[in-house]
């Protein structure tokens, strides 16, 4: 279930993101404008779904680094 959610909400995150460029962009858009929207829209969704990965699944303090277990 949260993974849907999860997904669910990556995706709301990229339709907001295309269309606020899609309205900043200047009026004759060129199919590399587009490019470059659906680009900045995909960059902008996994950022925000990586964030909400770290703030929610995992809460350790150091996320990024696991202690090894010492050899004897």
């Amino acid at each position: 279930m949260r993974q849907i959610l999860l997904v669910l909400g990556g995706v709301c995150v990229f339709a907001v993101a295309a269309a606020v460029m899609v309205a900043i962009m200047p009026a004759p858009l060129k199919d590399s404008d587009y490019l470059v929207i659906g680009s900045i829209a995909t960059l902008v969704s996994l950022l925000v779904m990586f964030l909400v990965l770290i703030a929610t699944r995992l809460k350790s303090p150091d996320p990024f680094f696991k202690k090894r277990k010492k050899k004897r």
